[in-house]
């Protein structure tokens, strides 16, 4: 019913000039979150300018290693052994791409790790712009519990057949965002996107032994940077974070020592969700993350003179589900 709401609203009101002429609705599964991680299935649902699906793809990748989390994914060393590598599914994958806005639910993550693994076949994935359903949700204030897709789904009666299959999981999150992108449409929202920047690689010493049960195993340890700066934030500094009260957008954000999360991962959730993201901590810093509150780091030191308020990772991860937006 709401989607038949939804898609008459947008036929009685012109369709947004300004919206893209096409999706890609990705999921992609893998071996874990970190930077060393590696894409082990990806699908696409290709939609057009008003959410209708086009086709779909899937595939199986080998990702040179052990598979990660088998119990979450289902996806053994066995399984994966004949499947093909990454880069002799990449120009497949771009095709599915190009020219399109990347959708995911989380978009941010796998956009890095598509982004890493075009950087590792010495390419670059043809996606100009991402869309996170879950900033989409926020934006149309959407009544849900949280932020899991299984929770989207629900809302608009989407079924779920295999959760963690990225072609079921793409499914799902096709049939979800449709009504939303109609709903938004219909209300002359403007969509959250954000610009996709490619990765670099360099080599950063030997990589540590992977435990496999494939015989797999990585080369290199290597690290990663954005080919860019970030935007600058639009909105303007409220002030510090108080114990207690949520984050409201322009707010400046620093972070100091080692994270569980990659840091590029963390700073970029941070952005799109319209915190300023510091890297230095002044007067003006209105919060720092650092999982260890006692080291002696210059931000940590800064933070005590300052009297800036410190979080850990955990209680930054779950302030950022809910950001206080701008005034104005």
């Amino acid at each position: 019913m709401l989607e038949d709401r939804t898609t008459a609203a947008s036929s009685a009101t012109a369709w947004p000039a300004a919206y893209p002429q096409g999706y890609a609705v990705v999921d992609v599964e893998t071996t874990g979150l970190a930077r060393h991680d590696r894409i082990i299935s990806a699908a696409v649902y290709r939609l057009d300018a008003r959410g209708e699906v086009e086709d779909h793809w899937y595939t199986l990748v080998n990702p040179e290693r052990d598979p990660g989390p088998v119990w979450i994914h289902g996806l053994t060393s066995e399984v994966l052994k004949g499947a093909p590598l990454f880069r002799d599914v990449a120009q497949e994958f771009a095709a599915r791409l190009d020219g399109r806005v990347l959708v995911a639910h989380n978009a941010v993550f796998d956009w890095q790790m598509i982004a890493r693994e075009y950087a590792r076949a010495e390419g670059a994935a043809p996606v100009r712009q991402r869309l996170c359903t879950i900033a989409l949700s926020k934006e149309l204030a959407l009544p849900l519990p949280n932020h899991k897709l299984e929770s989207l789904a629900a809302h608009f009666g989407v079924v779920q057949q295999r959760a963690h299959h990225a072609l079921d999981d793409a499914r799902v999150l096709a049939e979800a965002f449709r009504p939303s992108l109609r709903a938004a449409a219909a209300g002359g929202l403007r969509l959250p996107l954000h610009e996709c920047r490619p990765l670099t690689e360099w080599s950063d010493g030997p990589a540590p032994r992977i435990g496999r049960q494939g015989g797999y195993g990585g080369s290199r340890q290597t690290t990663w940077r954005p080919s860019r700066k970030r935007p600058a934030c639009p909105y303007p500094n409220p002030g510090r974070y108080e114990e207690g009260k949520q984050l409201k957008q322009g707010m400046r954000v620093a972070f100091s020592g080692d994270t569980s999360t990659e840091r590029d991962l963390l700073e970029d959730r941070a952005t799109e969700a319209g915190l300023h993201v510091a890297g230095s901590l002044s007067r003006l810093t209105s919060l720092l993350v650092t999982n260890d509150p006692d080291s002696g780091t210059s931000k940590v030191v800064k933070a005590r003179q300052y009297g800036t308020p410190v979080v850990d990772e955990a209680a930054f991860g779950q302030l950022l589900r809910d950001v206080e937006p701008a005034d104005g």
